[in-house]
């Protein structure tokens, strides 16, 4: 796609001729920031980042250090400007006329976001959508300082209104590696409002070079709201196919064409897998070839080689992948588990090509072999570079750490997502920052609101999946703000077996959980008929959403907000973050009652079409 950089944008230790400092912006990118981003690492930044030294990124920083107590200071600021716009009747990737999509500059999947380890961020969000509302959400990024730019509508902002309306987020890399931004009005990133984002930093193995960003993501024919309002009252639909960094072949026409990218023989690569989806989880395989991971999700790993990879709807790794294999073609595919809990698609064979440089321009001859089935379940086993520890035996189960999600069934509509008994429904008028700001704490109940009030503290939260619903499917939780530790899990079940249902028994289960340096990350997946143990450590201040990534379980309901340290949070707003919340708050309560469409679900993660008008509405 037109806007993803090149390989040679992203590549890493690569000595470029300095004709290339004269050379026109990559797409979407601006000059000085394509210039900075093509120039030698060594000239860029003195650094001792190389293809044999990946650890090392600068004087006094490398893979060991600690971002969350030390990050380089560059004194640069990296701008963007992102435009939403509509089109009705757009021509898919894979052939198929949709009669709406949101685009963001024009393209399905919008330009990537990339920066320096240290660097800030400036975007500036220009809505040009009809009737929407939007907010844009920076996946995986903490905001130290900067809740107000999470762009979690509802919560830290009003909604940017339609038809010109704009606010600048601005935030600090204060972490590197591999993410993504999307939407968070509704289920609207479904329609197209979403993008990569690559922090360059140190990494925990040596390669040559840096593929960039592989988005895949399930891809539907029908618009997002509309998917919406069926999955509240029926089971979630079959994706039309999947989209392996925007492309994809139609199975049933042959219209569109398999993603390709190029190995060169004999070297190391590193790729950025990232899973955009609205509800797929895909399991991943290369075939004769291996992946080594580094990162999962941002957070640096001891190097752990795999022959597949499960990858949650949200979840990025970062992998290694040796090309020293013969000099030919290889299927890149994606597969379903668990049964059909973890998605499925129209397409029964989803796949890019990994073509070998040399390598004739054909599709693969080889099939290969399906991945193994993962049960939806994560990996468990993966060690964080930068050590966290956590005293299990401070955990102890009570009714306000252990967070039930049921799924109430019977009503109108007929699914409705709780947590703890209640169905989260923010208030777009009045974002939660706003009673913050008020010291105002007469939160209403809908919001779903935790307050964590320690500083500095551990907190553990136990999610119990359904302990006594009729039946259980897997949720990946995404936590804004931090990342946590994954302590513990329920015992694995596997595939195609019975499904034992497990509740956390504290007799059995304590010695189960792990303090010393678990997984870290801020997507994992709550088993079905299971549970998860996690915790964070109260040190950023802020509203932060805690909820599936799934986004019609969102749109019902599946979340809550922790309110970390509001007092804190309230004495670190600057002047001009609370000028700008309140202008755009203005500003979308002056357009809200003008909107001829109700709100119909949480207004997280859906507009409805009324008549022959392809517009959406959002409920209560």
């Amino acid at each position: 796609m037109k806007s993803f950089f090149s390989a040679a944008a992203l590549l890493l230790g690569l000595i470029i001729p300095s004709a290339v400092l004269a050379a026109p912006p990559l797409p979407g990118v601006p000059r000085e920031v394509t210039r900075d981003l093509l120039r030698p690492v060594e000239e860029r930044q003195s650094s001792c980042h190389t293809p044999s030294n990946r650890a090392c990124w600068a004087t006094g920083f490398d893979i060991n250090t600690d971002y969350e107590v030390s990050t380089p200071n560059t004194g640069v600021t990296r701008t963007y400007t992102l435009t939403l716009s509509e089109v009705d009747n757009w021509l898919g990737p894979d052939g198929v006329v949709k009669q709406k999509v949101m685009l963001v500059n024009g393209d399905i999947f919008g330009p990537t976001i990339t920066a320096n380890w240290g660097d800030w961020i400036q975007v500036n969000v220009i809505n040009n959508l009809r009737t929407n509302g939007t907010s844009i959400h920076w996946h995986g990024l903490h905001q130290k300082g900067t809740n107000m730019h999470d762009g979690a509508n509802g919560v830290t902002e009003c909604p940017i209104p339609p038809k010109g309306g704009s606010r600048i987020y601005k935030f600090r890399a204060q972490q590197y590696g591999t993410s993504w931004y999307h939407s968070h009005f509704s289920a609207q990133y479904g329609n197209g409002v979403v993008g990569t984002i690559v922090i360059n930093g140190p990494a925990s193995l040596p390669y040559d070079i840096d593929l960039g960003v592989f988005p895949i993501t399930d891809y539907y024919h029908k618009p997002a709201d509309v998917l919406v309002e069926e999955t509240m009252n029926g089971g979630p639909p079959p994706s039309d196919t999947v989209l392996f960094k925007g492309q994809g072949k139609n199975p049933a026409t042959g219209a569109g064409k398999f993603a390709n990218i190029t190995l060169t023989p004999g070297k190391r690569h590193r790729l950025r897998i990232i899973n955009t989806s609205t509800h797929d989880h895909f399991q991943l395989k290369l075939q004769n070839h291996t992946m080594t991971i580094i990162a999962a999700d941002m957070v640096p790993v001891q190097a752990q080689t795999v022959d597949s990879l499960f990858l949650a709807v949200g979840q990025r790794y970062d992998v290694t992948i040796d090309a020293n294999k013969s000099v030919s073609n290889y299927w890149f595919n994606a597969t379903f588990g668990g049964g059909l809990a973890c998605g499925a698609s129209l397409n029964p064979h989803p796949a890019a090509i990994f073509r070998y440089q040399g390598a004739p321009n054909a599709n693969p001859t080889n099939q290969g072999t399906p991945a193994a089935d993962a049960n939806c379940l994560d990996l468990n086993n993966l060690t964080p570079v930068v050590s966290r520890s956590v005293p299990t035996a401070g955990f102890t189960p009570r009714p306000n750490n252990t967070l039930p999600v049921s799924l109430q069934l019977g009503g109108t509509p007929l699914f409705v997502w709780k947590v703890n008994g209640s169905s989260i429904n923010v208030d777009w008028d009045k974002p939660i920052v706003d009673y913050v700001i008020a010291q105002n704490t007469s939160y209403p109940p809908q919001a779903n609101v935790i307050t964590v009030n320690t500083v500095n503290q551990w907190t553990y939260w136990l999610v119990e999946n359904d302990p006594t619903g009729p039946f259980s499917i897997p949720h990946p939780m995404h936590l804004h703000g931090h990342d946590f530790l994954v302590v513990g899990r329920s015992p694995d079940q596997p595939a195609g077996g019975p499904q034992t249902r497990y509740r956390f028994d504290p007799a059995t289960d304590m010695a189960r959980l792990k303090g010393s340096n678990p997984v870290r990350r801020d997507v994992a997946v709550l088993p079905a008929n299971g549970w998860l143990l996690i915790a964070f450590k109260s040190d950023n201040p802020g509203a932060w959403l805690f909820h599936c990534h799934i986004a019609w379980h969102v749109s019902g309901g599946l979340s809550v907000q922790y309110l970390e340290r509001p007092n804190d949070l309230r004495n670190g707003f600057t002047t001009a973050d609370k000028n700008q919340h309140n202008n755009n708050c203005n500003a979308w309560r002056a357009y809200w009652p003008t909107n001829p469409f109700p709100k119909i679900d949480s207004g997280l993660k859906v507009r409805k079409w009324v008549g022959e008008h392809p517009d959406w509405y959002i409920k209560n």
